[in-house]
C-alpha cells in the first residue's frame, strides 16, 4: 500500500472519502440485496442490463398480482446518494421500491447509473437518458423486455426519485420536453426531498444548524467538476432558461420539515409556477422528518402516507 494512502484529499462524511492516492472509500450504500419475490408485499423484482457497454443496469419491479388485460402506469425511478453512493440494489432502496410498488400498483424501472467521482457528472444524466431511451424502445418493439411490454402503459409514464435521484428526474423531464422520445407519454414527475441548490442561500441554508452551506457547495462541485457553478441549471432549476419546457403537466414534490434542502423544494414549486410552464404542481411537507425519510423508514407513518399520495398521483 502506498505510503500516502491514509492521507485524505476530500472528506464528505457520512457519504464518501477520497484519499490522495486516488482511493475512493464509500461510507454508505455499498450493501446489496438480491432481486426476489418480497414475502410481505408479493412484489416481484429482477435485474437487467440496459447497456453492457456503459455498465448501466436496472432493477425491475412488478406488483404481486398482474392482469394481462390491464396495463399499469410505468415509473422510471432514480435513486439518491449525492450522485456518489447507493444503487437500486441497496437494501434501503429495494425496500423503498417494494413498498411503493405494493401501494401504487405500478411497474418500475429503478435505474443504476454510474457514480461520481469515478464517473463525474454529467455522466449520471447521460446514463439516465439512455435508460429512458431504453424504456421507450420497449414500446416500439425494438426492446425485448416482457415484464414491461406485457404490463406497462406507455401512455402513463412517470419519473421519480429521491434527493440526487429527484434532481435527475427533473433534468430528464427537461430533456424530454426538449428532445421528446417516440413511443412514451410523460404524464408527470414526483420528487422526494430534491437535491437542488444555489449560490445565494435561502431559508436557513446559511445558519449551519444542520450542515454548513459550504459542505453542500463543495459536494456539488466535487461531483460535477466542470460545472458552471452553484447556479448551474442542473442544480438550480430556477436558473434554467428551458424550465418552462418541462416535458410533463403535473409535478408532486415532497419535502421534510428538518431537511436543509426543504426550502429548495418550495423554491422549485415557485419557479415552476412563474416560468410559464402551465402545469399543475403540488408540494407536501412531512412534519417531524428529515432528508429522504421514506427511504430510511418506508413503513413509518409519513412514509406510508407519502406512498398513498404518490399512488393517487400516478393512478388518476
Amino acid at each position: 500500500m502506498a505510503a500516502n494512502s491514509t492521507e485524505i484529499l476530500h472528506d464528505f462524511p457520512p457519504i464518501i472519502r477520497i484519499y490522495k492516492d486516488g482511493r475512493v472509500e464509500r461510507l454508505t450504500g455499498e450493501d446489496i440485496v438480491p432481486a426476489s419475490v418480497d414475502s410481505e408485499t408479493g412484489v416481484q423484482s429482477k435485474d437487467i442490463q440496459i447497456s453492457p457497454e456503459f455498465d448501466i443496469s436496472a432493477r425491475l419491479y412488478l406488483p404481486g398480482t398482474t392482469n394481462p388485460g390491464r396495463k399499469l402506469p410505468l415509473l422510471v425511478y432514480f435513486h439518491g446518494g449525492a450522485f456518489m453512493v447507493e444503487s437500486p440494489f441497496s437494501p434501503s432502496h429495494h425496500n423503498h421500491m417494494n413498498s411503493l410498488v405494493a401501494e401504487a400498483n405500478v411497474v418500475v424501472v429503478s435505474v443504476g447509473y454510474r457514480l461520481a467521482p469515478e464517473h463525474p457528472l454529467p455522466i449520471a444524466y447521460e446514463d439516465s437518458w439512455l435508460a429512458l431511451k431504453w424504456v421507450a424502445s420497449q414500446s416500439t418493439g425494438d426492446g425485448h423486455e416482457p415484464w414491461i411490454q406485457e404490463n406497462a402503459d406507455f401512455d402513463r409514464v412517470y419519473l421519480g426519485g429521491d434527493s440526487a435521484g429527484a434532481n435527475i428526474a427533473h433534468n430528464m423531464a427537461i430533456r424530454f420536453g426538449l428532445d421528446k422520445l417516440g413511443g412514451i407519454n410523460l404524464d408527470g414527475i414526483f420528487l422526494i426531498c430534491p437535491y437542488f441548490w444555489g449560490k445565494d442561500p435561502i431559508g436557513n441554508e446559511n445558519s449551519g444548524s444542520v450542515v454548513p452551506k459550504s459542505y453542500v457547495d463543495n459536494l456539488w462541485v466535487f461531483s460535477c467538476p466542470n460545472t458552471t457553478g452553484l447556479d448551474d441549471p442542473l442544480i438550480n432549476p430556477s436558473m434554467d432558461l428551458n424550465l418552462s419546457k418541462l416535458g410533463c403537466k403535473k409535478v408532486l414534490i415532497y419535502v421534510a420539515e428538518y431537511d436543509l434542502l426543504k426550502e429548495r423544494g418550495y423554491y422549485y414549486k415557485e419557479s415552476l409556477m412563474n416560468c410559464g410552464w402551465g402545469g399543475d404542481v403540488d408540494i407536501v411537507e412531512a412534519k417531524g422528518e428529515n432528508h429522504v425519510f421514506s427511504v430510511f423508514s418506508p413503513n413509518g407513518e409519513n412514509g406510508k402516507a407519502m406512498f398513498k399520495r404518490i399512488a393517487l398521483f400516478m393512478n388518476k
